[in-house]
């Protein structure tokens, strides 16, 4: 299981790569893609400038989440993690809408860049090289430190090794029929690909921020883990919630109402252990008591019914 300063440790360690590695191609494949008259190339370059400005706030979100928790974030600084996600996703989509719009302008005015030179060719096949490469490194270092953040990157990174192939392509096209039409239409296709990968991003973020879950997976392993223990019974208004990673759990279970307070709180004890041995990075359990037989309306959370309905 990850503890917070591990996780802390290696979302830093992904930022320094990827801001390192996404400022070398950045620059090479803006200024490359001017002199060699590519459109497609300068967009995959701003892509990766969108990337760069990704890394710096993601260091600086670094030192929100070492923050301790305090009177006004009683369950720390976590959320800022998500909440940066859903901003970036913003930018993203911006710089895609941007190279859309600018190269169907060039389209429709018959501007058509010059017909793109060997070197950005060459470029681009760096550029995805370089791109996977990096992109391998978010993914290894995001599963260690379970980073929503950097996962996100590691998806944004996978797409623009297919985004440099798409350029490679356009590329190729131009050079062997003497026409930079292919060129300009590519730019345009990996536009709607920055602004489909930023739309995922920011509804994957939402999701945490709503407190939602696209996995029902975790709510039977807290099934699991009441049914385990010896005397307790019927889990029901169950909530999870991720915070940075980290789950924070609230349930309901039935115990025999004539057992003593002692005995009612160790059984609960034993429930949080069995949900810790089941489920990794749990932040908090808090186990609420009811006698057996307790019936009353349950306004939020999900009972071993729903579960079993898939709700």
């Amino acid at each position: 299981m990850n503890n917070h300063d591990d996780k802390i440790k290696y979302i830093r360690l992904a930022a320094l790569i990827a801001l390192t590695g996404n400022a070398i191609l950045a620059t090479l494949k803006i200024i490359i893609g001017v002199i060699s008259n590519s459109g497609a190339l300068v967009g995959a370059g701003i892509d990766s400038s969108t990337d760069v400005l990704f890394s710096i706030i993601t260091l600086v979100i670094v030192k929100v989440m070492s923050k301790p928790a305090d009177a006004k974030h009683p369950w720390g600084h976590g959320r800022a993690e998500t909440v940066a996600t859903a901003l970036l996703s913003f930018l993203i989509f911006f710089a895609g809408a941007q190279l859309i719009f600018t190269s169907v302008s060039n389209l429709i005015s018959g501007e058509l860049l010059l017909v793109p030179s060997a070197l950005a060719i060459a470029v681009s096949v760096i550029s995805m090289t370089g791109k996977a490469l990096l992109a391998y490194c978010q993914y290894v270092l995001g599963k260690r430190g379970d980073s929503a953040m950097v996962k996100a990157n590691a998806k944004n990174m996978a797409g623009d090794v297919l985004t440099s192939a798409s350029v490679l392509t356009g590329l190729l096209i131009s050079a062997i029929t003497g026409s930079a039409y292919a060129d300009s239409i590519i730019a345009i296709l990996i536009g709607a690909w920055i602004i489909k990968t930023a739309v995922g991003i920011f509804l994957e973020a939402n999701l945490e921020l709503m407190d939602g879950s696209s996995d029902i997976g975790p709510y039977h392993l807290i099934v699991q883990a009441v049914n385990a223990v010896d005397g307790a019974s019927n889990p029901h208004r169950a909530r999870m919630r991720r915070i940075a990673g980290f789950w924070d759990i609230d349930l309901d279970i039935e115990v025999d109402p004539n057992s003593t307070v002692l005995t009612a709180h160790n059984i609960a004890e034993q429930v949080e252990e069995e949900i810790k041995l089941r489920l990794e990075n749990v932040f908090d359990i808090v186990v609420h008591i009811e006698p057996c037989g307790n019936i009353s309306e349950e306004a939020f959370g999900l009972s071993e019914e729903d579960m079993n309905e898939g709700k």
